[in-house]
């Protein structure tokens, strides 16, 4: 049974609402006046709150406020008066779910307070399966490099400071970013990844950007840029030296103006976004073959992070090793294999041009090739199998 705050200082509304929503199935508390309301809900939890706007002590748009930085999830639905709508709408804009004229129309209200309900519900379950399959992994390691990457993600985490990360492919940039968004103040927001090699240089704008209807030949309906979709969050351009020059014009008059246009439309959105890029290239030398932007460069790289090859970090591959082996031994469902000392030491004289990727799919042929324990013998056979 769902609980629902009614705040109003008109007894009669309370009266009405409370009769109504109660046949309705909810369990209603009742508060006369903002102050009031916002006890209440700092001492219970509600799943949705009907608040007027003029009251008392502390007004809606107070209350709004307040309410939000204790407990932004919960759906909070202004009451407002004919004369009152302009201030509704500005209170949307602060945060409330909607609006409800007065008096108010039964079917609309049940409907809104079902959508509220429902929206809620979906936003609590994201959450729990973000957190079920959406766990960031560690980054493993004790290697000077590795401390060194993770105490500069502990600094430059809580700030809003655009970053670049550098490094050779398979080095764990993406990881990185994760560990940034994870550890920042906009944790709770939504983190967006972009391939900028894998998006065709004639869609990357429309990906970025989002789009209209009609405003090209297969924009059959409305697209929500990824800018868009990672408001108040962090978004993460991956392969960022892959990207257009006439998408790093528009990308850097984002960074500059906080605003971004959907192709096809002539109505600037503001968005609020932390950007994170990556890129496995020389930027400079993309600059000086005029291949990349300056200004844009600059614009990304207020800290410039590299993460070390895994050849320079060659203490971490026990460590690494046992991690992957622990994690596919419970994928495939079967017990952990082990790695003889002779065969560790093989694999860290080993030349990793992949990188960590390369380790782990290294790692998975010789638990699928291999005995129980794993053998110098098996690492000479199957990391460089004879042609």
């Amino acid at each position: 049974m769902a609980n629902i705050l009614i705040i109003d200082d008109e007894k009669s509304i309370r009266k009405t609402l409370t009769e109504i929503l109660s046949y309705e199935g909810y369990k209603i508390d009742e508060a006369g006046d903002g102050e009031e309301g916002l006890k209440k809900f700092k001492e219970k939890t509600y799943d949705l709150v009907l608040c007027d706007i003029k009251m008392p002590k502390l007004d809606g748009i107070e209350f709004l406020e307040k309410a939000k930085q204790i407990n932004s999830d919960v759906p909070i639905i202004i009451i407002s008066g004919h004369g009152n709508i302009e201030t509704a709408v500005e209170a949307v804009k602060k945060g409330a779910y909607d609006y409800i004229s007065k008096p108010p129309d039964l079917n609309r209200m049940l409907i809104t307070l079902r959508n509220a309900m429902d929206k809620t519900t979906l936003v609590a379950e994201t959450k729990v399966l973000k957190r079920k399959v959406g766990k960031v992994q560690e980054i493993i390691g004790e290697s000077a490099p590795i401390k060194k990457i993770k105490d500069t993600i502990d600094k430059i985490a809580p700030t809003d400071a655009r970053v670049l990360i550098t490094g050779d492919n398979g080095v764990g940039k993406e990881l990185v970013a994760r560990w940034i968004h994870e550890k920042s103040n906009r944790s709770s927001g939504t983190l967006v990844e972009v391939n900028c090699a894998a998006i065709p240089g004639e869609l990357i704008e429309s990906e970025l950007f989002g789009h209209e209807k009609g405003s090209f030949t297969s924009a059959v309906k409305q697209h929500i840029g990824k800018f868009e979709q990672a408001n108040g969050g962090t978004l993460f351009l991956d392969e960022i030296g892959d990207m257009s020059m006439n998408a790093q014009a528009k990308v850097l008059r984002v960074l500059q103006e906080g605003k971004i246009t959907r192709v096809g439309a002539d109505k600037d959105i503001t968005v609020d976004v932390r950007v994170i890029a990556a890129t496995n290239k020389d930027l400079l030398k993309e600059v000086e073959e005029k291949k990349f932007r300056i200004d844009l460069y600059h614009r990304l790289g207020v800290i410039i992070m590299h993460v070390p090859s895994l050849n320079d970090r060659l203490s971490d591959i026990p460590l690494l090793v046992e991690k992957f082996l622990q994690d596919i031994a419970t994928e495939y469902g079967q017990p952990k294999k082990s790695v003889d000392k002779n065969a560790m030491e093989a694999l860290q004289k080993h030349n990793w041009s992949g990188n960590i990727r390369e380790l782990r799919n290294v790692v998975e042929r010789l638990i699928i090739l291999s005995g129980k324990t794993i053998s110098a013998d098996d690492v000479e056979n199957y990391v460089l199998p004879r042609k």
